[in-house]
């Protein structure tokens, strides 16, 4: 599985990367703004991107649909992730065209294929 990661924190993004890798997922690409993470996206059409809720000035939840508007019909899906807990923002979840949430404390590849099986 191909996955793309979208969060403004650099910490996160590098552990994430080691840890999904290490699980054997393929991390074709990083970012940490929206124009990073469509560029990246069109240009490796990952499977899956994981994009925060929270891109410091930018909305997790608009760049979740701009690329999934940018997208030419193939199998890319998004799931939004986030620190912060699911209630937070569960209108904001439901409206969005993000296949899933997934909060960061449960980050793992067994979870990302758990959420796209279920799809």
């Amino acid at each position: 599985m191909r996955c793309l990661i979208v969060d403004d924190n650099d910490h996160f993004l590098q552990s994430a990367r080691r840890l999904l890798e290490r699980e054997g997922i393929d991390v074709v690409g990083v970012a940490s703004t929206g124009a990073g993470a469509l560029a990246r996206y069109e240009a490796a059409r990952p499977d899956v991107a994981l994009v925060d809720i929270d891109l410091g000035g930018e909305s997790g939840f608009d760049l979740a649909r701009r690329m999934l508007e940018a997208g030419d019909g193939g199998p890319s899906r998004v799931i939004l992730i986030s620190a912060y807990d699911e209630s937070d923002f569960a209108d904001l979840i439901d409206e969005s065209p993000a296949l899933a949430f997934l909060p960061k404390s449960a980050l793992s590849a067994r979870t990302i294929h758990d959420l796209l099986g279920a799809a």
